[in-house]
């Protein structure tokens, strides 16, 4: 598989910066990640995410660490932080760029330690992939903890990207997938990768699916646009 995000995050890094990545997905929308935006500082980003390494702590996974912006931050703060990525160009960025331990792994491959704070931001959650994967997601997460630990991610309800009725009603179309299945094409340089499934959840269905796990699922902040923090830990 062509690994488009490690191959443009590698070019940004050494100062090759010609374009950005393109997206095309299975809601008919054509849209681009601007690469400066994937190397932003703490200034630069969003609240929700702010607000998610405020509340880190102890030893630390930060889950599909593209360039290495969270875990750079937490090491200025002397964290002892790992950086997980599935695209070897992108942990081949993170060490460039200083970060000091990191692995090239997919998320479900990983079990080689346990962690105080599991970080899943920019909708880590959606590695997931699809609602029905979301249990066993969970479910190796809660694997990855060390007692009284935290999951950290913040999501999007899409509802938003549907047509709305003269009720206030959406018009979701009934096939029989949840509305917040996505599937994504990235494009870079002439050069596409192979279709992925990407879940985005509306709080609600996570606090459903956490309780039959027995996590505790707690709405930290909203965003401005139907984004949300959570924080997830295993009931006492």
């Amino acid at each position: 598989m062509v690994d488009i995000l490690g191959k443009a995050l590698l070019d940004y890094q050494s100062g090759n910066y010609t374009e950005d990545i393109k997206t095309y997905s299975s809601l008919d929308e054509e849209d681009s990640v601007p690469l400066p935006y994937l190397f932003r500082d703490f200034d630069e980003m969003p609240f929700l995410e702010k607000k998610a390494l405020e509340l880190t702590e102890g030893k630390v996974l930060d889950i599909g660490c593209g360039a290495g912006n969270h875990t750079l931050y937490l090491q200025k703060k002397e964290f002892e932080v790992t950086a997980l990525d599935a695209s070897k160009g992108a942990i081949e960025v993170c060490k460039k760029r200083g970060v000091k331990s990191s692995v090239h792994s997919s998320f479900l491959d990983y079990n080689s330690s346990k962690f105080d704070t599991l970080l899943l931001l920019m909708n880590g959650i959606g590695l997931a992939g699809k609602l029905g994967h979301l249990h066993a997601f969970l479910n190796h997460l809660k694997s990855l903890l060390l007692p009284n630990g935290q999951i950290l991610l913040d999501s999007s309800n899409i509802i938003y990207m549907f047509e709305q009725d003269e009720d206030g009603g959406f018009w979701v179309p009934n096939n029989d997938n949840y509305y917040g299945e996505v599937t994504f094409v990235m494009e870079y340089k002439r050069q596409k990768s192979q279709a992925f499934d990407w879940l985005y959840i509306d709080f609600t269905t996570l606090q459903n699916a956490c309780i039959a796990l027995d996590f505790d699922c707690e709405l930290v902040s909203e965003g401005e646009h139907y984004d949300y923090l959570a924080k997830l830990s295993l009931k006492s």
